[in-house]
């Protein structure tokens, strides 16, 4: 076996991933663990670490061929998928199957940590362009609002199209 015929070996260590803040209403932050922008070759998946803040919430969204699964490690919160709701604590785990709407709350008064797995991968290419880079350790910007084009760009990246309307409360 050539060098050529094996896959890929990454480690990455805590603040090494590309990570990303967060516009309203998640807020916090999103790690890049490993994906295609770390090697061309890994193209079945990407991975992460996202930090919801606390009030703030995943929106409501759906993926038309991709498989979520997420591990849930510090923080409470709610999962709702497909309208029924599931209480988030640490050793939560959740899978998420194509067109299945979904959305993450963080309903306490701590951080809610999530690690997650994307197949195919993609998110990663989302956050770049709905977040701002964020150095690890720097504190938390003041919210921020989602770009303009965010339907444009979620329909770009993994997410399936889903009516989009811009809330001027809580979008």
């Amino acid at each position: 076996m050539t060098a050529q015929d094996r896959g890929a070996a990454i480690v990455v260590q805590p603040g090494e991933g590309e990570s990303y803040w967060q516009p309203e209403p998640a807020n916090g932050y999103a790690e890049v663990r490993v994906s295609r922008h770390d090697d061309p070759s890994i193209d079945r998946f990407s991975s992460g670490i996202q930090v919801i803040a606390p009030g703030g919430r995943v929106r409501e969204h759906q993926h038309g061929a991709n498989e979520e699964l997420l591990f849930f490690f510090e923080g409470r919160g709610r999962a709702v998928i497909d309208g029924v709701e599931h209480p988030i604590r640490p050793g939560t785990t959740v899978y998420v199957g194509p067109w299945r709407k979904h959305t993450f709350i963080n309903d306490g008064d701590i951080d809610l940590k999530m690690f997650w797995v994307l197949v195919p991968g993609g998110l990663e290419d989302f956050f770049q362009a709905i977040g701002r880079p964020r150095t690890p350790g720097e504190p938390a910007p003041a919210p921020f609002a989602r770009p303009e084009d965010v339907g444009r760009i979620e329909t770009g990246t993994v997410f399936a199209s889903l009516p989009y309307t811009r809330l001027p409360c809580c979008d």
